[in-house]
């Protein structure tokens, strides 16, 4: 397109008077510098990174219009709201409009009042609307969730495909700027290839978020946990996944029951029924929300200090985005993973009752594999995550994970491996973790007999162990790279080069050991960790009032609270106490256009009442 590019001072001044941010986040200036400059992007960043402003401010500047496709109607009307009250002129048109009103947004995109106009893939695929978007000038194309192209994706949906054709079919071909929270490269090169993307710059920015403290916890009770953990942390926002409608309801219920403002959303509930809940959750009249995967994508609540996985998730690409859904704000939070040897027959009974080819289903088992190793790793969980997704890292560990903050003894389990090994090896390598773990033991159960085990030497070699212990150990062997499974349903164990040099006595095993006391809801581990994350600074009375003022204007709004103010901004409000309306923009997240909106009553505050 022959446009005079904008330059990136026009695109930071624009930031600070509509976001109230002096500056860019360093993987956010890349990518938009490289839209300004006119070339396809391909935007990688975690949840909570700010990739919506990575093409809304480019929008402000471009000419004419940015058209936004996005998969959710709640994830729509959320930016929408988020991008008037901030002063930039957006829409969307989805299905809960009348033709008259999709019309009149039509109308004012062509008058040239819209900036942003955010439409569903589905509205792609209609001959009418293609008609309607080729008659406006549109400078550029933001596919926000573009991960949902790739059939290896974990949201694939086949209307994504219809965003190739209709950028082609424009009489100007647009800027196209593809982003997503979680890729591995496979689906990054899906992402280029279905989208058509030209020569584009590709910008991966760090998923790990120094904010985030990730636990994987075993053996607990979880229902226990559950409760204390919310009971615990009642003044904070957060969000249960459940595997399971029932396991929804019966969370749900028992959490109401103990007196803690929970929500619940799941397919099984009425349309009008999930949106109050969801409303409840956004305005903070809902404290926890126990959900299936079914939501969540479309929710940019900025204050959740939690997510608490009760089963494990099917992929680790499912896992990241939903866990990222804690400390959008900045603010340290805490994600938490209950895992029992229970969620990997319920993610395969799941696997089982999607219809899906073969292929697709023996995909959907690797990465279930793979999410599993991932439970069972004791290394640092953020650079576990990191490998997946094929990004460059460091010898650092995060430091404040669950494996990182394990304080419990390691001891040498290299006897252990060997005799598991050599029961591997003697068994051929054609059997599963179940029937390995049976024969260490001991058992003389109808398959031992029918292959006749009971006659190999490993016959026994661990029977002072039960066959769950034993089975945690090989797949705890399994995820630090000793053993791996065959794909599909029912995987065959079998032997790494490694396993090879710890036969050897080249190379020694070992293993956090698990205290037989529990210290509480943490199964010993200390959750004092879940630090006062706020800075020393900062006055929680002054903030609380700062969120009574902030609740008043939203519920005149009618907005969610998150919109006029996040939490982080109120904070660093309490702290500074400004006094004119110079320090009051000097606060992040004033911009000009929101303090003329909303900054008065916090001032009047500031200078009033303290």
């Amino acid at each position: 397109m022959n446009i005079q590019a904008p330059t990136m001072e026009q695109a930071q001044a624009e930031l600070q008077r509509y976001y109230g941010y002096p500056d860019f986040r360093e993987g956010q200036k890349k990518i938009v510098q490289n839209l300004l400059e006119g070339q396809d992007t391909l935007g990688i960043m975690p949840t909570g990174g700010g990739k919506s402003i990575c093409y809304q401010v480019p929008a402000l500047l471009l000419p004419g219009l940015t058209l936004v496709v996005s998969p959710l109607i709640s994830l729509m009307k959320d930016q929408v709201d988020a991008l008037t009250t901030a002063g930039i002129p957006a829409a969307y048109i989805n299905s809960t409009l009348s033709g008259k009103e999709v019309n009149e947004r039509i109308r004012a995109a062509r008058r040239g009042e819209l900036k942003l106009l955010y439409v569903a893939p589905e509205r792609l695929e209609l001959d009418w609307f293609r008609l309607e978007m080729a008659g406006l000038s549109i400078s550029c194309v933001a596919v926000d969730e573009a991960h949902c192209v790739s059939q290896w994706g974990h949201d694939f949906r086949t209307s994504y495909l219809a965003v190739a054709p209709f950028v082609e079919e424009l009489p100007q071909r647009p800027i196209l700027a593809a982003f997503t929270a979680t890729a591995t490269p496979e689906v990054m090169d899906d992402m280029i290839r279905l989208l058509r993307l030209r020569e584009p710059g590709v910008f991966m920015t760090g998923l790990g978020r120094d904010n985030l403290a990730m636990s994987v916890l075993r053996g607990e009770n979880k229902r226990e946990y559950v409760l204390e953990y919310t009971a615990s942390h009642a003044h904070q926002p957060g969000i249960i996944y459940a595997a399971t409608r029932k396991e929804v309801d019966d969370l749900y219920q028992r959490l109401q029951a103990s007196g803690v403002a929970a929500g619940r959303y799941h397919a099984g509930m009425s349309d009008q029924e999930r949106a109050e809940s969801q409303e409840g959750f956004l305005y903070d009249d809902i404290r926890v929300m126990v959900a299936t995967n079914a939501f969540g994508m479309g929710i940019d609540k900025s204050n959740v200090r939690y997510v608490i996985h009760y089963n494990m998730p099917k992929n680790m690409e499912a896992y990241v985005q939903e866990a990222g859904r804690a400390g959008r704000d900045g603010e340290p939070s805490e994600c938490i993973l209950l895992f029992s040897a229970q969620d990997i027959m319920t993610q395969k009974f799941l696997i089982e009752q999607n219809p899906q080819d073969t292929e697709r289903k023996a995909n959907e088992y690797r990465k279930l594999q793979q999410m599993i190793d991932y439970c069972y790793t004791t290394r640092c969980l953020r650079i576990a995550q990191l490998e997946y997704f094929g990004e460059a890292h460091g010898d650092d560990t995060c430091g404040i994970c669950s494996s990182c903050t394990d304080e419990r003894e390691l001891i040498d389990i290299t006897v252990d491996a060997q005799k598991i090994f050599s029961c591997i090896h003697r068994m051929r390598e054609r059997f599963g973790i179940a029937l390995v773990a049976s024969v260490l033991k001991g058992s003389r159960n109808q398959k031992v007999l029918q292959y006749g085990f009971e006659s190999l030497p490993t016959h026994g070699a661990m029977s002072g162990r039960t066959e769950k212990e034993i089975t945690e150990v090989i797949n705890v062997l399994i995820s630090e790279g000793y053993l791996a499974l065959s794909e599909g349903q029912y995987p065959v164990v079998r032997l790494q080069p490694l396993a090879a040099e710890v036969l050897r006595g080249q190379r020694e095993v070992h293993q956090r050991v698990v205290r037989p006391a529990r210290g509480g809801a943490s199964g010993g581990r200390d959750r004092s960790r879940s630090r006062d994350y706020s800075p020393s600074a900062v006055n929680e009375t002054v903030f609380e009032q700062l969120r009574l003022i902030r609740r008043e204007l939203a519920g005149r709004e009618h907005v969610p609270s998150y919109i006029i103010f996040n939490d982080a901004t109120l904070r660093e409000m309490s702290v500074v106490c400004p006094q004119t309306e110079a320090e009051m923009l000097k606060v992040k997240g004033v911009g000009e256009v929101k303090y003329r909106k909303y900054g008065k009553p916090f001032l009047d505050f500031f200078q009033n009442e303290l």
